[in-house]
């Protein structure tokens, strides 16, 4: 298996910056890729932001945060574009997913494809790919810069050496990898869609409002309640993921899409990114 030195991060987002400060800080040179250059600028700064504030709590030095920046590099341009590894973590559509495995294939015939994905099967994503065989699951939690946990996910094409290469990669990050199969929503995902349908179900019934039903969870000892972490994600990120998991699970109702956060949606409030979500982030 190719040794991993070099690492493009697709998508600039929350979550593809937090992964791309994450290998930066272990040493990778990393490719921040997106298709906007407003995106990857306002990826870049997340990351500074993120490294001043691990130094202003004494998580990181100056030092650590000036060698952190000199590993990343942004780009709009996949063309001829050299990695030993690509971590996608571009938005829930197959075809996007897929085209951007093919494209990365052409210049980088032996890259490791590793999707970031929250609920579409791996083997699904595989089976879309030139080389089927060199994609595996590696799914980070937001925020990635802080969060532990990574589901490592071998579908059904990915070879047991590429599922441990996985593995020793994200052990590398500093981070706890688990393995999962490749069923629907994996692990994490399968249990925690409930944290936010039955939240957005309370909201739509007018128990409580979204800061209440936060602050309950927060009280209980979530450090983030679900509106907050749906407004960090991305509410159309959240909710095509639940459309996801409705589909795989057969139209299951436990499973419904909120009416509240489709709303959300399409009046293109999708939380922090947009200045307004479930809470009003505009200054």
């Amino acid at each position: 298996m190719t040794e991993i030195k070099k690492i493009i991060v697709a998508g600039a987002g929350v979550m593809g910056s937090g992964i791309a400060q994450v290998c930066a800080m272990k040493g990778y040179e990393v490719v921040l890729f997106d298709i906007a250059t407003d995106a990857i600028e306002i990826g870049l700064k997340s990351i500074e932001k993120n490294l001043d504030k691990a130094i202003s709590i004494g998580k990181a030095t100056e030092d650590v945060k000036r060698n952190a920046l000199k590993k990343i590099s942004g780009t709009t341009d996949l063309k001829g574009l050299k990695a030993d590894m690509v971590i996608e973590a571009v938005i829930e559509k197959l075809e996007v997913k897929s085209n951007l495995f093919n494209t990365l294939l052409e210049s980088n015939p032996s890259i490791i494809l590793a999707t970031n994905t929250s609920s579409i099967p791996i083997t699904k994503i595989s089976s879309a790919v030139a080389k089927p065989q060199q994609v595996v699951g590696i799914h980070f939690f937001n925020p990635a810069h802080i969060m532990k946990l990574v589901e490592v996910i071998q579908g059904a094409h990915t070879p047991d050496e590429l599922k441990n290469t996985a593995f020793n990669f994200v052990k590398s990050l500093g981070k706890t990898p688990i393995i999962a199969k490749d069923a629907p929503g994996f692990i994490v995902n399968r249990v925690a869609r409930h944290f936010y349908v039955e939240s957005l179900n309370i909201l739509e019934e007018q128990v409580a409002d979204h800061q209440g039903i936060d602050n309950l969870l927060m009280a209980s000892g979530f450090k983030m309640g679900p509106f907050t972490l749906m407004d960090l994600i991305g509410v159309e990120t959240n909710l095509k993921v639940t459309e996801s998991m409705f589909a795989l699970f057969n139209y299951d109702e436990k499973f419904r899409p909120s009416r509240i956060q489709q709303q959300k949606v399409d009046a293109g409030f999708y939380g922090r990114k947009t200045g307004k979500g479930f809470y009003n982030y505009e200054k």
